[in-house]
């Protein structure tokens, strides 16, 4: 499929015969792959007497063009794999090899048959329509001194994006990126982390990102819960290989402040972009329900609720604005 689908990223069209000679397969060979990519939710465009096209609009991603955009310390700094299907990125970031610990790997799939997402949710994402990108990462201070990191890995996501003519983008705590619009908040974007290693020592760490680029009408309304994507929140055209390259080059440039600085140096900026300051808020923690008032995050990223008992910290949790009545919003009331 992947041979096919170069000779169709020029834009134009190709007739069956012509796509099976360059290839050496036969027209029904050729016929079965370009089904196979629809099946992936690819658009192709079949014209009678001219042959096959990919839809105008659909920008592949390009792992050169990707790497040209980066900057020239980060381009020295990483490898870029970009492939056409993959289970999950996660996953197939780890078995990519590099040079040595310095070097970050980075993963991006086209299509991802199993993505995940936090709280064992999956990441749904249609064929040349987001960016599922993965980072590995060595981290040699162990698993103890991360807290924070994927509230700092928000905020470098949502800095990319603002580059990419992102706006009224917001974070919601631990690590998703929203857009703010009339209608209350959109998600925009997701992260998972996923953490291998010595809780004191050397340890791996995959960071697992999701951005919504350019969704249809039908998969928007198919997402359990409100979203949104790049195009919509831009209302234009965004560049898939744009974006990616802004991606790496914020992550990069985060990962390295956090290894030094750890989350304290991302805390002011990351509570002014806070979606849920002093509002009130539900917290699902382990099953038990925390009703309260977000207050920021300390020093380590937890999560500072206000409530009738007081100030709490969490580490861990789903949280969510809340219609409160009077009393709740008293008592802080846990259920």
């Amino acid at each position: 499929m992947e041979k096919v689908l170069e000779l169709l990223a020029d834009g134009g069209f190709h007739s069956g015969e012509a796509l099976g000679s360059v290839l050496g397969i036969s027209r029904t060979a050729i016929w079965k792959k370009l089904k196979m990519l629809e099946q992936l939710g690819l658009q192709i465009d079949s014209v009678k007497g001219r042959g096959y096209r990919l839809h105008p609009g659909i920008e592949l991603l390009d792992s050169e063009r990707i790497l040209h955009a980066l900057d020239p310390s980060v381009q020295k700094a990483v490898v870029v794999h970009t492939c056409l299907k993959t289970g999950s990125t996660n996953d197939l970031v780890r078995a990519i090899p590099v040079a040595g610990p310095l070097i970050k790997t980075v993963c991006l799939a086209e299509y991802q048959s199993n993505g995940r997402g936090r709280r064992g949710r999956s990441w749904s994402n249609p064929f040349g329509s987001t960016i599922s990108l993965s980072v590995r990462w060595f981290y040699r201070a162990g698993m103890a001194s991360l807290e924070g990191l994927s509230l700092a890995i928000g905020l470098g996501v949502l800095k990319a994006l603002e580059r990419c003519e992102g706006s009224h983008l917001r974070l919601k705590w631990p690590n998703d990126v929203l857009w703010s619009s009339a209608n209350g908040f959109k998600k925009l974007s997701g992260i998972l982390l996923e953490v291998h290693g010595d809780p004191t020592g050397d340890c791996e760490v995959i960071i697992g990102i999701g951005v919504n680029i350019a969704l249809s009408p039908e998969h928007i309304n198919s997402i359990n819960q409100p979203a949104v994507d790049m195009q919509r929140v831009c209302g234009s055209t965004v560049s898939r290989n744009r974006v990616a390259s802004e991606l790496i080059n914020e992550l990069c440039r985060t990962l390295d402040i956090f290894s030094q600085q750890g989350f304290g140096y991302f805390k002011e900026q990351w509570e002014q972009y806070d979606a849920f300051a002093a509002q009130d808020v539900v917290l699902d923690a382990s099953g038990k329900t925390v009703f309260g008032v977000a207050s920021g995050v300390n020093g380590h990223g937890g999560l500072l609720l206000k409530t009738g008992e007081g100030m709490i910290i969490f580490n861990g949790g789903e949280v969510s604005l809340r219609a409160m009545t009077p009393e709740k919003r008293r008592c802080g009331k846990s259920e």
